[in-house]
């Protein structure tokens, strides 16, 4: 029960989602919880995938993604791509950790932001189009709760750079218990998941390894910046890994 519980706080911190009223809530419940950051992805990739179904099955195969992916931000209140546009904000223009940090906590969107989210959705929209119909369900499915797992990694060996912020009692000492949870919440779904939908083991190599490189390199840069990480950071981590596994999957053109 104390673990349903912690997922359902985990749910509603990263989605609009609201829980039931007997989950409650205890501060230390919402550092617990992040161990099920990457399973909220299994919720979000469904309704996506749900989504994509519902409306292939009435327009172009352009439009239902589209539709898709505006379900998925509406789902999730554009929590993880306004954190990707406020790296661009802060890392394009800050010279100092303290300038970076500064910056993408003003919630105003300067031009590196505007330009760097309008990229990164173009790009995540012509990558989905670009493979195969047939597949878009259990790419989405396997898509969401990978690539937050790849932002959970952060919490996992970095420390948080803030004194204060809405992320911090969620990122505080994650355990390796409690990420190899995450891990165990992801990776066992998505084996039985690529079971039932065979894509070719080059392809998922491919997306596993952007995923991870892709990862690695946001990672360095926060800590070499920034000495740490933010929710923000989270955020855009997430939509860049997301990013990786579509480029991973389409490099070897999946039928």
């Amino acid at each position: 029960m104390h673990q349903l519980r912690l997922f359902f706080i985990a749910l509603q911190f990263f989605t609009r989602i609201p829980i039931p009223a007997w989950v409650g809530f205890e501060a230390d419940w919402l550092r617990q919880s992040s161990r099920y950051f990457p399973a909220t992805g299994w919720v979000v990739g469904a309704v996506c995938a749900g989504v994509y179904a519902g409306a292939a099955e009435l327009w172009p195969h352009a439009v239902a993604v589209l539709l898709s992916t505006i379900a998925g931000i509406l789902l999730t209140g554009a929590f993880h791509e306004d954190g990707f546009a406020d790296v661009c904000d802060g890392f394009g223009g800050g010279m100092t950790p303290e300038r970076v940090l500064d910056i993408m906590k003003d919630s105003r969107v300067g031009a590196y932001g505007a330009i760097g989210i309008l990229l990164m959705l173009a790009l995540k929209l012509t990558l989905l189009i670009s493979l195969p119909p047939a597949l878009i369900v259990p790419i989405l499915f396997i898509a969401h709760p990978l690539s937050r797992l790849a932002s959970c990694s952060l919490i996992w060996r970095m420390h948080y750079a803030r004194h204060e912020g809405k992320a911090k009692p969620l990122a505080q000492d994650m355990h390796t218990g409690e990420f190899l949870i995450a891990c165990l919440s992801v990776l066992l779904p998505s084996a039985l998941l690529l079971h039932f939908f065979p894509f070719p083991p080059a392809s998922i190599l491919m997306a596993l390894v952007l995923m991870c490189l892709l990862t690695w390199r946001m990672a360095r840069m926060f800590q070499r910046r920034i000495n740490g990480f933010t929710g923000d950071c989270l955020g855009a981590t997430q939509q860049v890994a997301e990013v990786g596994i579509y480029l991973g999957l389409l490099a070897f053109q999946v039928q």
